[in-house]
């Protein structure tokens, strides 16, 4: 017989299988827990509409691209995170990547950077330069972009709460090479709600961590067009345990509240929107991430319309950065982590990805070797050159379980944005711990998974073997440590203190009032005063955020 509906393929055919050969699992769900049907069809998208879900690439609601050409006309940018030991060590590197065929840079800073402490700091001790490169002068940043055109290469930074203070720096940089700043192009992180959420290297109280941002937002706007003032991310919150549909409206929330800011301090959302980006995480089910990217565009699109009444296409356009799932590295079996991030980065580039790092497979290990660092950046050229997937747009449009998973994801999402904008939006939700506490609920249920068998990690929790030599690991020379405060000591000792103390006192005067204060970060930064003087100063001013608790 031919079954006539989904339903009665179900009852016949579907049924009469099941009852000879029982499915592996008595259920399969998304991340969030929904129920998956074992058959998507035409029933399932009853009521959907082409033009209202999908459109075309580049136009509204830019579900299947916000490029009219996708990669058929370029390539994502391959920027691969990278960042250890001290400015001259990561240098190299990313010369090193530059010659392989990177396009983009990504830098990774230390833990004392990130959090506002020079490396001569009693609180570096023992992090100096581990788990990125050491920032703490406008010296360093000059000897991390040795060589490298600024003009012609963009930069990603992931930073937060020191983010403007290294944007600062970076700009003096690019002025020391005699740069047009209308040409410098990258994107900083600067996305600091998220770290109240669900990463913790924050510094200052949320309020005037915002202000910090909106400064930030406004100067570029005038001085630095070409520059993406802040990255919006899911990747942490994601690889803190939330679900995929959680990932887009925590951020989505973060981004409103951001938005709000900006509005607040008199920007005009059509003209700094289109600067702002986003960063995602790819991690393993390999269709339902595809469906969270194409659901992310059209969630955004619909904010930024039917929230803000934007009129500028280029504000509604939503553009990513992809990472692939750190979380999902195993130090059992590493190799089988190049399989994993390779699934990833093709769901992230069948999903629409503007960027993209890929992982390497020692990464649950240490930080990675060249050796991994290249066979990552491998991955990427090789879904670019020769899987073909680049020279479709959007080739899985139209599947019935895409566009039914696509619609669930953002259903979801915006049911969670609704939820904390009705708490007061995402800082006050923040403030009750509702983020924090739904990220760990389904975090829980994942490890419950895992331990309990419902969710096979390889090599982990099955499939398990003799471990061989496990491979060799990059580790950081403890002289780097020793030398950074060396080359910190000598630099305090031979530039001009009155400058330093009069930018000092320039920024504690600007802190307590209404000032932008990115033209006194910069002239901070010529004058060589440190993150951690910087960061000293706006302690003293705002105090430092004491974390929420929940429970």
């Amino acid at each position: 017989m031919t079954s006539k509906s989904k339903h009665e393929w179900l009852d016949t055919t579907h049924k009469k299988a099941v009852n000879r050969f029982a499915e592996r699992r008595d259920h399969f769900e998304s991340s969030s827990g929904a129920e998956l049907d074992p058959l998507y069809g035409p029933e399932d998208l009853a009521e959907w509409n082409y033009h209202e879900k999908l459109g075309y690439p580049g136009e509204y609601p830019f579900t299947r691209g916000v490029q009219p050409t996708m990669y058929r006309g370029r390539l994502w940018t391959m920027r691969q995170y990278a960042g250890f030991a001290d400015a001259a060590e990561s240098n190299k590197r990313y010369k090193f990547l530059l010659e392989q065929g990177q396009t983009g840079l990504s830098v990774a800073f230390d833990l004392p950077t990130q959090i506002g402490f020079d490396s001569d700091s009693e609180q570096s001790i023992g992090e100096v330069g581990k788990v990125g490169v050491a920032i703490s002068s406008l010296e360093d940043m000059e000897t991390l972009t040795e060589g490298i055109p600024l003009e012609q290469i963009t930069t990603s930074m992931t930073i937060n709460a020191t983010a403007p203070i290294l944007l600062a720096f970076y700009v003096a940089a690019a002025k020391k090479q005699n740069a047009d700043l209308t040409k410098i192009g990258g994107t900083i992180q600067n996305d600091i709600l998220k770290e109240y959420i669900a990463r913790g290297t924050y510094i200052f109280p949320p309020r005037p961590s915002l202000r910090l941002v909106t400064d930030s937002f406004a100067w570029c706007k005038d001085n630095l067009p070409a520059w993406n003032t802040i990255s919006i991310s899911g990747y942490h919150m994601r690889e803190a345990g939330c679900t995929a549909a959680q990932e887009l409206a925590f951020t989505f929330a973060n981004a409103i509240e951001y938005v709000e800011a900006a509005i607040e301090a008199d920007l005009e959302f059509d003209e700094f929107a289109p600067r702002l980006a986003f960063f995602w995480a790819c991690h393993s089910n390999f269709l339902e991430e595809v469906a969270k990217f194409r659901a992310s565009r059209r969630v955004w699109a619909r904010i930024a319309t039917e929230r803000y009444g934007s009129k500028n296409p280029r504000a509604q356009m939503l553009r990513f950065h992809t990472q692939t799932g750190g979380a999902t590295l195993t130090a059992q079996q590493p190799l089988n982590n190049l399989v994993r991030t390779a699934l990833q980065a093709m769901s992230a580039v069948l999903g629409g990805t503007q960027s993209l790092h890929t992982n390497s497979y020692d990464e649950a290990l240490a930080l990675p070797t060249e050796e991994a660092v290249e066979l990552a950046l491998r991955t990427q050229q090789m879904i670019g050159h020769e899987s073909g997937v680049a020279d479709v747009i959007d080739p899985l449009a139209g599947s019935y379980y895409i566009e039914e998973l696509t619609d669930r994801v953002e259903k979801e999402a915006m049911a969670y944005i609704d939820r904390i904008q009705d708490l007061g939006g995402a800082l006050t939700g923040i403030e009750q711990g509702f983020q924090q506490r739904e990220i760990q609920e389904s975090a829980y249920r994942l490890q419950q998974q895992t331990e309990t068998k419902d969710r096979i990690v390889v090599g982990v929790n099955d499939f398990i073997t003799d471990e061989l030599e496990p491979p060799s690991i990059m580790r950081v020379d403890p002289a780097v440590e020793k030398r950074r405060v060396d080359d910190i000591r000598a630099l305090k000792a031979r530039r001009d203190q009155e400058a330093v103390d009069n930018s000092l006192k320039a920024i504690r005067q600007a802190a307590s009032g209404t000032e932008n204060m990115m033209p006194l970060l910069i002239e901070a930064g010529e004058n060589y005063v440190t993150v951690g003087e910087i960061c000293d100063v706006l302690r003293d001013e705002w105090g430092e955020y004491q974390e929420v608790m929940t429970l």
